[in-house]
């Protein structure tokens, strides 16, 4: 399997890997490199080290024989019976080749297996590629926050609220 920018990858060479705050700086790099308003080592260890949080590390092999690459990363977090995706992203090469959707659906998974009705997340209203994404994910629009997001010039961007029912 050659990784062809486009070509939708094959699940089987792909692995969801939780990961834990000692990974922290791993996943900063991540950030850092797909966000402008990048999240630190610090604070991403401080949420992984809270008890409710979780995250997951994509890697993708190129063929068997070849060695897993990190492609993405989702982090949640669990609050009594519903979930929040905080941050979710795939690196450039792996973009629109179905790995946003394995972790999603890894997360999903996890927060339904610790009984949460519904996984909430924010998603920028001109970020048009992200929500089809969580729209195929089976996510619906239940709100808006005017301004949520803070862009380079100092513009702002609203953000809408997506939920995924979780008990079906």
């Amino acid at each position: 399997m050659t990784t062809t920018a486009g070509t939708r990858l094959d699940p089987k060479f792909v692995s969801l890997v939780w990961i834990g705050p000692e990974r922290a700086v791993e996943l900063a790099e991540m950030h850092a490199r797909l966000y402008d308003t990048a999240w630190s080592d610090q604070s991403i260890q401080e949420t992984l080290s809270h008890p409710g949080s979780t995250a997951f590390l994509a890697r993708v092999r190129d063929g068997a024989e070849s060695l897993p690459e990190p492609a993405g990363f989702v982090i949640g977090q669990l609050a009594a019976d519903e979930a929040e995706i905080l941050s979710i992203g795939v690196l450039p090469k792996f973009q629109r080749r179905g790995v946003g959707t394995l972790l999603v659906e890894g997360l999903a998974r996890a927060v339904r297996r610790a009984e949460a009705r519904r996984l909430f997340l924010e998603v920028a209203a001109d970020n048009h590629a992200a929500f089809a994404l969580y729209r195929n994910c089976g996510f619906t629009a239940v709100g808006m926050r005017k301004g949520y997001y803070s862009r380079a010039g100092g513009q702002s961007q609203d953000a809408l609220v997506l939920a995924l029912p979780l008990d079906r």
